[in-house]
């Protein structure tokens, strides 16, 4: 499988860990493609940097599973993708369409910083992915669609990217492009609008929001197989907030840092 993403830049930089760790398997020697009914299992720790909540200045450090296992490179539990399918897929991963139930670690509590009193709380919660993405030689274009299912408020986001994958060696991985993400007005009014009782109980302006850019990013990755079990990653990427989510009187900082490593081990 090979996925993309940019959900609010923390999933963007696991997304694009996904899709790079599918190039690198493509490209292993030690994976030897046995015919349809093939397990790819290969799990281990993680760390997630990112922002305490979106626009936030401090960062926060999260320990994370590292899962890639799919089967037949059609069913697949892979980052933060927690169970996803690919229900078309072209020959030699030309390309993929699917859908998953992804991941969200992104949050805004109250708590996290003194100016956010009064605003209350965005909860995090899963949400249902569809994706598409579409490779010519190294190069992979993708799109993916968010939408909240838990009742959130964080709404719906759109990502595209395109990324190179550049293997330096048969062992060493490197990839990195450009992306950016679209947000519904739920989404945009639930992190960075300020109502009239928000405004009255926090002390900030009010501030309305609508749809539009969330963000511009860039994504880079790197995978290196120390052995043919091991695996180490990194992938890091640094955006920009756009529209309403850069100039919301919550946003303390336009500028948003993502980093995820982790190292895996591969059992088949």
């Amino acid at each position: 499988m090979k996925v993309s993403h940019a959900l609010q830049c923390v999933p963007i930089a696991f997304g694009c860990l996904c899709l790079t760790h599918a190039f690198a398997d493509d490209q292993d020697p030690s994976v030897s493609p046995s015919g349809a009914d093939e397990w790819k299992v290969s799990v281990g720790p993680g760390l997630m940097l990112s922002p305490k909540y979106p626009g936030a200045r401090e960062l926060r450090l999260l320990p994370i599973p590292s899962l890639d296992i799919s089967y037949d490179d059609r069913i697949f539990s892979q980052g933060l993708d927690l169970i996803g399918i690919n229900v078309l897929k072209g020959k030699g991963d030309a390309y993929h369409v699917g859908a998953a139930i992804s991941l969200d670690f992104q949050s805004r509590n109250e708590s996290d910083d003194p100016h956010l009193h009064g605003l209350g709380n965005v909860n995090e919660g899963p949400k249902l992915k569809l994706f598409a993405d579409y490779s010519v030689s190294l190069l992979t274009g993708s799109v993916a669609a968010y939408q909240d299912i838990a009742g959130t408020g964080q709404g719906l986001l759109v990502s595209a990217d395109l990324v190179a994958n550049l293997p330096l060696t048969s062992r060493f991985l490197v990839s990195f492009g450009p992306g950016a993400t679209w947000a519904n007005a739920e989404y945009t009014r639930s992190l960075f609008g300020v109502s009239a009782g928000q405004s009255a109980a926090s002390g900030l302006p009010t501030f309305n929001t609508s749809a539009g850019l969330r963000d511009v990013h860039l994504n880079a990755y790197a995978s290196y197989d120390i052995s043919k079990k091991w695996v180490g990653s990194l992938a890091v990427t640094v955006g920009r907030l756009q529209h309403d989510a850069a100039h919301s009187p919550i946003t303390e900082r336009r500028d948003e840092l993502n980093i995820v490593t982790a190292i895996n081990y591969r059992f088949r």
